[in-house]
């Protein structure tokens, strides 16, 4: 099979300048009510560990969102080089609007259950479950996932061998 790509999905900028920088400032915030305005001993400590999460969550996601994810004939993978799941271990996909899928995405169904991975504004996978989405651009989002119902649908019609 070839390891050509058939379609990517990033984050888009705006989006992602617009995630980032609230987390950051939600957490230098949290951090500075915490030192100025110090309440008691136990609210000062849940205030710099809940500044300290989401300046980690902002960095994640910084992280995260910097890769991209590629479809090609036999897998889904992103740049940084994680193998998200193969083509052949799909066993559905869901892009109804009332699935538990991230915004502008859609969620898969594998066969066989993964490591939980969470990727900040671009996929995660909880078990069999995975979600793609989240920063991304509608129209890279829905093409994958065309193209994805599309192959699943030739692989379900091929008799078993």
């Amino acid at each position: 099979m070839s390891d050509e790509v058939i379609g990517t999905v990033s984050a888009s900028m705006g989006r992602r300048v617009l995630g980032i920088v609230s987390l950051t400032l939600l957490g230098v915030m949290l951090i500075y009510v915490c030192f100025t305005q110090p309440p008691a001993v136990l609210g000062q400590f849940i205030l710099l560990l809940t500044g300290g999460g989401a300046l980690w969550i902002a960095d994640k996601m910084r992280r995260a969102t910097s890769t991209v994810i590629e479809m090609t004939a036999t897998e889904l993978r992103d740049t940084s080089g994680v193998l998200i799941c193969t083509i052949d271990d799909i066993e559905s996909i869901d892009r109804g609007f009332f699935a538990f899928k991230p915004s502008n995405g859609f969620l898969l169904k594998t066969k066989t259950a993964g490591t939980h991975t969470w990727r900040p504004g671009l996929w995660w996978r909880a078990g069999r479950r995975i979600g793609i989405g989240g920063m991304t651009p509608g129209n890279q989002t829905k093409f994958i996932s065309e193209i994805l119902a599309a192959t699943i649908a030739m692989r379900d019609l091929q008799p078993p061998h």
